[in-house]
């Protein structure tokens, strides 16, 4: 009984919140798939109305459900982007006071580890995409919104192309604030092309299948990141940064 005089409130919807993903996975529900509506989840999990719906309420801030309007609506299942990872971090770097330096660090651990997962797990479809966005970075290379982007799909390739998804929900979480614009970092066109070059280094050593040089060609590439940060933007590196709309969308 979940709506017990003995649980907070809190509690009690956190316990059907768990259930219902349970309940989700064990009927192999798909992204897409509409759930029980509430009046039955109610009924099905001997709660209140209220406790169901703050249930629903916190899965929807998790990202694991959207709520469907309309008489033929209600809770939908959804696979959770690395958004809501990324404002649970900023929040608690803010908390900490945590600088910028912090996200270069991660950087620096685990995106080497990361490409050599990918260079062994790495899908045909993955290279191609990865093709693409080093396209785009040559046709775009005089729009820094365009390449940045680009720049931002290439790491995300990679991380997903691990074969872990946590690495993958990890580096996803981090891409909005990684290369620093919002906090005044900027990149000059012959930066770019440097960027550009050593994407391609890793690229090739991604597609060889070499684990060691695509590890070692990603190390240099986050170190030459933290040298021109380091020396262009020091005060960036310092900076805390905040827990806002910027780092959210």
């Amino acid at each position: 009984m979940y709506a017990s005089s003995a649980l907070r409130p809190q509690k009690a919807a956190m316990l059907v919140a768990q259930r219902i993903v349970q309940d989700a996975l064990r009927e192999n529900r798909k992204p897409g798939d509409l759930l029980v509506p509430e009046r039955t989840m109610v009924e099905k999990y001997g709660a209140g109305r209220g406790t169901v719906r703050e249930a629903l309420r916190l899965l929807e801030v998790q990202g694991v459900i959207s709520l469907k309007p309309g008489p033929h609506g209600g809770p939908v299942l959804r696979t959770p982007d690395g958004s809501h990872l990324a404002s649970t971090v900023v929040l608690l770097m803010q908390l900490q006071g945590a600088p910028f330096r912090t996200i270069v660090e991660v950087r620096s651990a685990l995106e080497p580890m990361i490409s050599s997962l990918a260079a062994e797990r790495i899908s045909a479809a993955c290279l191609d995409e990865l093709g693409d966005t080093i396209e785009q970075m040559h046709r775009e290379m005089d729009d820094q919104d365009s390449f940045l982007d680009a720049n931002k799909r290439f790491h995300d390739v990679i991380a997903r192309s691990s074969g872990n998804p946590l690495f993958g929900y990890m580096i996803e979480s981090l891409l909005g604030i990684m290369d620093g614009t919002t906090l005044g970092v900027d990149y000059p066109v012959h930066h770019r092309s440097a960027i550009l070059v050593a994407h391609e280094e890793i690229f090739e050593a991604l597609k060889s299948g070499d684990a060691a040089a695509s590890a070692e060609r990603m190390r240099r590439h986050i170190e030459a990141y933290e040298r021109y940060a380091e020396r262009k933007f020091p005060h960036v590196m310092e900076t805390t940064i905040p827990w806002d709309q910027r780092f959210l969308s």
